[in-house]
């Protein structure tokens, strides 16, 4: 891992930025007709890259956060939610002026269902290596407008971090960022075998590769071998939404500290636990102390 920095790192986070309405409800929905009776709603902040900008700042790293932004209304309440000393957000213009927007089924165990209102593209094809300058890492989601930093970041020797959620292996949409990332995280939802899969990204150059199991924990991989994860103890969870971004966020400020990979694996553990007992995306009230005092206590090992 690398060494502890003397200076606060910038991150670059490329990727979504949304205003979502989320739904509560005791199960998801069956699949046929009928009525259900919601047990809670709000609107608020959304987005991967937002989940994972609003944690890393809350744990003391500065982010510039791209991402596509309408002239609508969503977008005054996007910026505003984003509204934090470490975070400057680069608003792409999206094409139609509509702001990502979603309506998020959240289930009491956990499940969600997000149905897409607004997906925006933008007409930006300028330069971005200024982007890079600078930054200890480029964190690249799932975006179309993520894809030309790819190849930007290994060029600038910028070392690239993607979160390819429930990329099952097999689908090409997700390969390029699987394939450029130094450090990956993946969702075991889709994944018929896991471990086949961390090996195989590891054997084409990742760094180190993790498989995230929700309330089992994570497993990952690196050039030495494998770690076993368990989950961070919660007492009550209130909302699963970003989760997977504060685990991810919660990994690279590890890292960016000089934390070997079982601590900063522990910090992720921990981070993630803090989100999902917040309402709010991610874990923006999280701090590297609560998240390291949390993970301390627990057994993250090789196996």
């Amino acid at each position: 891992m690398a060494a502890r920095l003397t200076r606060v790192p910038r991150v670059l986070v490329n990727g979504p930025a949304a205003w979502n309405t989320l739904v509560r409800l005791p199960a998801l929905p069956e699949p046929h007709s009928h009525t259900l009776f919601a047990s809670g709603h709000h609107d608020g902040l959304g987005g991967t890259s937002a989940g994972k900008a609003v944690t890393l700042a809350a744990l003391g790293v500065d982010v510039t956060l791209r991402t596509v932004l309408g002239d609508d209304r969503e977008a005054a309440l996007v910026r505003r939610a984003l509204a934090h000393p470490r975070i400057t957000v680069v608003g792409e213009p999206a094409r139609d002026g509509r702001t990502e927007r979603h309506v998020n089924l959240m289930a009491d165990d956990g499940g969600r269902v997000s149905l897409y209102l607004e997906l925006p593209s933008t007409t930006a094809d300028g330069p971005l290596g200024h982007l890079l300058d600078g930054a200890a890492a480029a964190v690249l989601d799932l975006a179309e407008h993520s894809r030309p930093l790819l190849a930007a970041a290994r060029s600038a020797g910028v070392p690239v971090w993607c979160d390819v959620h429930d990329d099952d292996g097999e689908s090409d949409y997700a390969r390029a960022f699987a394939d450029a990332a130094d450090v990956l995280l993946v969702s075991d939802v889709r994944l018929a075998d896991p471990r086949a899969y961390l090996q195989a990204r590891v054997a084409r150059g990742t760094t180190l590769a993790v498989c995230s199991r929700g309330a089992a924990g994570a497993t990952a991989l690196d050039a030495d071998g494998w770690w076993e994860v368990p989950a961070a103890p919660v007492d009550e969870v209130v909302d699963t939404n970003g989760a997977g971004d504060a685990f991810f966020a919660g990994l690279l400020s590890g890292v960016l500290d000089g934390l070997g990979t079982a601590a900063a694996l522990a910090r992720a553990s921990a981070c993630g636990a803090l989100a999902v007992a917040d309402p709010r995306l991610g874990a923006p009230g999280a701090t590297s102390a609560v998240a390291d005092g949390l993970g301390a206590g627990l057994d993250v090992r090789r196996v």
